[in-house]
């Protein structure tokens, strides 16, 4: 039984509580809050009706180790859902080995308050506007000068064929 903080993270940067949230996805307050625990999983039908009502794609639910994320862990990439807000809803291999606590429901210049987090949020916004897939290479200045990534982003889409937000894939580029 693990805990769904990434789930809370995003229920509280929406200002829902749990009645609401259980609410408006049709489901009773004391499964959800089992959900939220861990002591429950959630049918495909509940999670994409939790995805809907807090903006998010339902797949989060399906963080478990799998062939996927095992090819990719400790790679230079990174994987992100943002919602409409610009709000992480999931990320997959944080960069600078940050914590997913202190990205879920957090944007960009929430995280740091740079150049290169600016630069991502307008390749986000530029997506939200423009329907479209998106590449950028993005700096971001550290201690010892600068990293850069390339990123690409596109419009995420529920079920239903409705925007919900922005996914991204980065990879850091190596200077050679």
């Amino acid at each position: 039984m693990t805990k769904r903080d990434w789930l809370i993270n995003i229920r509280n940067s929406k200002q829902m509580t749990q009645q609401e949230v259980a609410y408006t996805a049709f489901i009773d307050r004391a499964y959800y809050a089992q959900i939220e625990s861990g002591a429950r999983n959630p049918s495909g039908d509940v999670t994409k009706r939790i995805g809907d009502v807090l903006g998010f794609h339902y797949t989060n639910f399906e963080r478990d180790e799998n062939s996927f994320t095992v090819s990719l862990r400790n790679s230079p990439m990174t994987l992100a859902h943002c919602d409409l807000d610009l709000r992480y809803t999931w990320v997959f291999n944080p960069i600078m080995h940050q914590e997913l606590s202190d990205l879920i429901g957090k944007r960009d210049t929430d995280i740091l308050n740079n150049d290169g987090s600016l630069a991502l949020m307008k390749l986000k916004r530029d997506i939200l506007e423009q329907k479209i897939g998106i590449r950028r290479k993005i700096t971001y200045p550290n201690p010892t000068g600068t990293i850069s990534y390339d990123v690409y982003g596109q419009p995420l889409l529920n079920e239903k064929g409705i925007m919900i937000g922005v996914t991204t894939a980065a990879i850091e580029l190596v200077n050679s």
